[in-house]
């Protein structure tokens, strides 16, 4: 799984209505946002940002939030076709350069925010351009302002880099549990598709190529501990929330294994709505980590946010004696073997809601020890 920031370009007409600008991709010429690789020393709206100046030519003010994430077909001549998950920032546009790296590759234009959701490939993108410009004025009036003129080009990329590489990378950290947090989503939305009966196939793949990203992040986060003077908290808090993170995620697709191995094709109502629950869980967590830069005032909140995991852990539990119930009951008309199979599969759903109260444990015992 490739992992890419992206921008969602934006400026508003004279109407106060948002307008969208998307650029043609290199091949297809098909229209697509600016997106790219992680760049080295870079937060990950700042890389998002410098793709929005390379590929687009634009720059203004950037939210340090992302709002969203698409899944594409990333295509490489030299191994093929590849997944790649972007997060979106959105950029409020202050400036259009007259010349840009790529300017003589890609064709860039403003749409109105509903031909721009036509416009793309991407179903989920089409939902973030909807979802962000549906009924706002203007959400990021106070985002942070990412500057990298032409002009500025070089010098800019490797002052940032030296600074960058001198700096405490406490803010590397928040990074990366968010980068975690942002594939529990993804893989919680692919176990959501598994057990809604679709493509299992399809899920099954998804969700292991989401583990293994979670995998890399995991391993970034160990090594950055290792290796970093300063953290933002207790290294033994960083190493158990990230673990915790990425138990979830590994049981996910042992959930999605269990299905694979003994051939599951439909689902009993309980076992779907439990893989609700975890996407609810994935969300939760997904809006907590943010908060956990300034913990201080958002200690209220990230307390809320924990009690609600906590929660769907417990309706959970529920779902799980009621499915073994029914199980047990129907276990003269689909035999001994269907039980055993489906109290697997219910087994491995009550661990995914169990491990996402471990993180929302690991979250409070931060917020405790420093707010």
């Amino acid at each position: 799984m490739i992992t890419q920031y992206g921008v969602l370009p934006y400026r508003l007409d004279t109407a106060g209505k948002a307008e969208i600008l998307l650029i043609t991709s290199r091949e297809r010429r098909r229209w697509v946002v600016p997106k790219g690789n992680p760049i080295p020393f870079f937060l990950n709206y700042e890389s998002a940002a410098r793709e929005a100046f390379e590929e687009a030519g634009v720059e203004g003010r950037i939210a340090t939030a992302p709002i969203g994430s698409f899944r594409y077909e990333k295509r490489r001549r030299a191994t093929g076709p590849a997944a790649a998950v972007v997060t979106v920032y959105p950029l409020l546009v202050t400036r259009e350069a007259e010349d840009w790296p790529e300017r003589g590759e890609r064709e860039r234009r403003w749409f109105p925010a509903e031909e721009a959701a036509a416009a793309v490939e991407e179903p989920e993108l089409s939902v973030i351009i909807l979802s962000f410009t549906a009924g706002k004025d203007d959400p990021y009036r106070r985002a942070s302002l990412v500057v990298m003129g032409v002009n500025r080009f070089s010098w800019g990329y490797r002052m940032l880099r030296f600074v960058r590489a001198i700096m405490p990378k406490e803010d590397r950290f928040f990074d990366m549990f968010e980068r975690h947090a942002q594939i529990l989503v993804a893989g919680a939305g692919a176990l959501g598709g598994l057990f809604e009966g679709g493509d299992i196939a399809g899920s099954c793949r998804r969700i292991h190529e989401h583990e293994k990203a979670a995998d890399d992040v995991t391993r970034d986060v160990l090594v950055a501990v290792r290796r970093s003077f300063i953290t933002p908290f207790d290294r033994s808090a960083i190493t158990a929330l990230t673990s915790s993170m990425d138990d979830a995620i590994d049981e996910m697709w042992q959930t999605a294994k269990a299905v694979t191995l003994y051939e599951v094709a439909s689902f009993a109502p309980q076992m779907t709505q439990m893989a609700g629950l975890a996407a609810e869980a994935a969300a939760l967590v997904a809006e907590a980590v943010p908060l956990l830069r300034n913990i201080g005032r958002n200690a209220g909140r990230l307390h809320e946010l924990t009690e609600e995991i906590v929660h769907l852990e417990g309706k959970a539990d529920e779902l799980y004696d009621a499915g073994l119930k029914d199980l047990f009951q129907a276990r003269d008309e689909g035999g001994t073997m269907a039980f055993f199979v489906g109290r697997e599969v219910y087994i491995h759903l009550e661990k995914v809601l169990d491990r996402f109260e471990d993180v929302a444990d690991e979250i409070q015992g931060i917020v405790i020890d420093h707010a």
